[in-house]
């Protein structure tokens, strides 16, 4: 592939949107899908760069493809570079992002037609994936923090597409300021980078901490600070409250976030810079601890959950913490082995494990998305108290999200089984503490999604929530009542898709393909995942799979066959219920002791009466003196020849004593 071309890859989409904004909606408004296809095109012809780009990286001895950099600007000796770092990583990462953004777009046309603001919407979706394109391309810290926040804006932007809402507007601002925190680490880790030595370049800093030019202090604060950002965007503990909310945008974008683009970008950005994590034991056991207590600690508001988006909300949550995790004790191999894995090795296998569940996520969980906005299409609602029996009114939804759902729980041989069980492997072998927490989540997991999948497709239809508009016929004979149908097959297409990429995408490392291509062997971690069938050589996969059928058999009875009351158990387990319910009342700890008791009620009202008492209070002082002395002199400006003399003479007489005296 000529390197030229690998500009084009997130370039295009940027045209797209130019072509939207200024040709497209201004003239030919009247002709809404023109805008579609023009983000349809250019995503589709990235999307083959991609793939070109993916087999020269491949054939590469490097498995890189070099792109010389263009110099931008040159500030007193400081020169700012622009550049594409196009290796493995970002190869895997191009075809994700592009592929499931294609997808996405497709499915939008149904999803979105006859919204009125159809062309602002693929506008929008272009310059969003615009952005993590080059954000996963980016060879600078200086360059991937500019998209970073460029993702950043492209999110609120679409989180609040339906402006009008208030609730969706408050899940834009939610969203946008709750990431503001992580960047605020991520901004400080990349000063404190290049301080210690004076380059942004990415290899130039993995090779630096590689080299121990950085370390100690210095590389631990750095790779927390980078965290904090990866925290933020991946909607880790405690910045993780803003993703529920941001269900709040239309499905298609949720699908978008959730599966490639901005969540993704928080796991992309520690695996970029894991060298520099890998050399910092406090800053892996950090990575590893924060990602295996969100991967529980979100799967258990998943189980109570009723809006069938903010389960799977949830559910992202905590899928992005097992990411965490597996970089996290890939990572600490090298420590927890004694010193018989070498740490380069370490970060290989932290970055290929950590990677491989992105990898399929990003396919079961963009599937899974697709079907609530199917269901939602059909019913008008995402309450799945208001849903059932959809099996009988939407066979190939209920197919296509059984069978995401089955991956996501982890059940062999789909795709999320094969990803999932390195990860518990790798905590197994390293930091067992926290493979029974990990273990504890795939029983989790398993329960909340076939509870959504029993209360959304299993019974009978509960007739959509009241009020709801749906968009379905009336049945002959009841002209007033609507029941569920089918979506159209532009909808359908992209999930039937993305539920073969759902089964077969944990394939490609049956012989450890996917992790030799980014630098690790699978045969070093036991060799027991190396053919379909002979993985059961190994225990693990049979305590997984039990384990993940526990789940699915307790859902079963509770929502499918009623054996165990729903009802009862919530009563019997009442306060548990109410904390998980309440989504641990972190929401309401951040309004009211953060927002309103230490943000308004302390250093904002302190910095408003610091502008009014002091502030204020010094200019209007300076003021007064001045009207003050201004008002004075107007007194003695009087107009009387008599006044005037007397004050000739006191001052000759004060001037003559002024002279005797000095003399």
């Amino acid at each position: 592939m000529p390197y030229q071309l690998a500009w084009f890859i997130w370039t295009l989409p940027v045209f797209a949107f130019l072509a939207i904004t200024l040709v497209l909606r201004p003239f030919f408004n009247h002709r809404p899908h023109w805008s579609a296809y023009a983000t349809i095109t250019a995503i589709g012809a990235a999307f083959v760069l991609s793939i070109w780009a993916l087999i020269t990286v491949l054939q590469s001895p490097d498995h890189l493809l070099a792109v010389p950099r263009i110099e931008w600007a040159v500030i007193d000796g400081f020169t700012i570079h622009l550049g594409l770092l196009v290796d493995s990583l970002t190869a895997i990462m191009l075809v994700v992002v592009t592929g499931v953004s294609l997808l996405v777009q497709i499915y939008s046309q149904g999803y979105m037609h006859g919204d009125p603001g159809y062309p602002r919407y693929f506008a929008w979706m272009a310059l969003f994936t615009a952005n993590m394109l080059g954000l996963v391309m980016a060879d600078s810290l200086l360059f991937m923090y500019v998209f970073w926040e460029g993702v950043g804006l492209c999110s609120y932007l679409l989180i609040g597409f339906w402006f009008h809402k208030k609730s969706a507007a408050d899940a834009a601002k939610k969203a946008f300021l709750v990431t503001r925190l992580g960047d605020f680490g991520f901004l400080a880790g990349i000063l404190t980078l290049y301080f210690s030595q004076n380059t942004f370049d990415i290899e130039a800093l993995r090779t630096a901490a590689a080299a121990g030019a950085i370390a100690g202090t210095t590389l631990t604060l750095a790779a927390i600070g980078i965290f904090a950002g990866a925290a933020g965007k991946s909607a880790q503990f405690p910045l993780h409250t803003w993703l529920p909310d941001a269900m709040e945008g239309p499905t298609p974008v949720s699908s978008l976030i959730h599966a490639a683009t901005m969540v993704a970008a928080g796991v992309f950005l520690v695996a970029r810079m894991f060298p520099v994590f890998a050399y910092s034991e406090t800053a892996l056991n950090v990575v590893a601890g924060i990602g295996a207590f969100t991967a529980i600690f979100a799967a258990s508001m998943g189980l109570v959950a009723n809006d069938i988006k903010r389960v799977m909300a949830y559910s992202t949550i905590s899928q992005l913490g097992y990411m965490m995790l597996a970089l996290g004790a890939g990572g600490l191999a090298a420590y927890a082995s004694g010193g018989s894995l070498p740490i380069e090795e370490a970060i290989s296998l932290g970055v290929a494990v950590g990677m491989f569940h992105l990898f399929n996520h990003a396919f079961f969980k963009c599937l899974l998305f697709l079907g609530c906005g199917s269901v939602n299409h059909a019913t008008g609602t995402f309450d799945m108290r208001y849903m059932g029996g959809l099996r009988k009114y939407m066979p190939f939804t209920t197919l296509t999200f059984v069978i995401a759902s089955l991956s996501l729980a982890g059940i062999w041989p789909l795709s999320g089984f094969w990803s999932k069980d390195e990860i518990l492997v790798t905590s197994w072998n390293y930091i067992p503490v926290w493979f029974y927490v990990a273990l504890v989540t795939v029983f989790m997991t398993a329960f909340y999604c076939f509870r959504a999948v029993f209360l959304t497709f299993s019974g009978e239809y509960r007739g959509g929530e009241p009020g709801a508009h749906v968009a379905a016929h009336s049945t002959p004979g009841h002209e007033q009542s609507h029941m569920p149908h089918e979506s159209p097959r532009v909808m359908l297409v992209p999930m039937g898709v993305l539920a073969v990429l759902s089964i077969v995408s944990g394939w490609i490392n049956l012989s450890g393909g996917f992790s030799s291509f980014l630098g690790h062997s699978a045969e070093s971690e036991g060799g027991w995942l190396q053919t379909l069938f002979g993985v059961f050589t190994h225990p693990l996969p049979f305590i997984s799979l039990a384990t993940a059928a526990a789940g699915i058999f307790l859902a079963f009875a509770m929502y499918n066959r009623k054996w165990v009351s729903a009802t009862a158990v919530g009563r019997a387990f009442s306060p548990i219920y109410k904390v998980l319910y309440n989504k641990y009342w972190m929401d309401e700890l951040y309004q009211g002791i953060l927002v309103k008791s230490f943000l308004l009620n302390g250093l904002f009202r302190g910095a408003q009466e610091m502008d009014a008492d002091v502030v204020d209070g010094v200019a209007n002082g300076i003021g007064n003196t001045v009207v003050g002395f201004g008002k004075g002199m107007r007194r003695m400006e009087t107009g009387q020849l008599q006044g005037y003399a007397v004050a000739i003479a006191v001052g000759l007489v004060a001037i003559m004593l002024g002279l005797y005296f000095w003399t």
